[in-house]
């Protein structure tokens, strides 16, 4: 079996997966510090999917820890099309919910007089943290992905 750097069960995928929630959690943590992020379905969007990608990932990351404590590989192939598959789904949407939250920002920048600058800068900053939390979403499933054959 091919062992590549990233898939479940190594060190490089822990890091991908803590990195993950890390800024998931940021984005979560800077879009809802504003008072009035439920005023946008783009923004209520945000917090759904990375209130979605946090406990996706953590669930990910203890079954990395497993693997590394076992000092096994991960071999399941059922499983493993699962976690691709959930993979792509949640990097999708973190995708979807980080555009729209971005674009939202970026029209209440235009208007200049609905928008605080310091509650733009927050949005703005959770906005980048999502696309930052699909980054990596995106080349953790990648890595499954090309996984997938070799335990085929």
């Amino acid at each position: 079996m091919v062992e590549v750097p990233g898939s479940v069960g190594t060190t490089a995928s822990l890091s991908l997966r803590l990195g993950q929630t890390i800024l998931a959690f940021g984005a979560l943590l800077f879009m809802t510090i504003g008072v009035r992020f439920y005023q946008f379905t783009a923004f209520c969007f945000l917090v759904t999917i990375m209130s979605v990608a946090i406990p996706w990932n953590l669930t990910l990351a203890m079954v990395d820890i497993y693997c590394i404590l076992l000092n096994q590989q991960f071999q399941k192939p059922r499983i493993l099309l699962a976690i691709s598959i959930g993979d792509w789904v949640v990097s999708v949407l973190v995708l979807a919910a980080a555009s729209s939250a971005a674009s939202v920002v970026d029209i209440l920048r235009s208007d200049g007089s609905s928008c605080p600058p310091t509650v733009c800068n927050r949005y703005q900053f959770a906005a980048t943290l999502a696309f930052l939390t699909w980054f990596l979403s995106l080349s953790s499933s990648l890595f499954n992905l090309w996984l997938l054959p070799s335990l085929i």
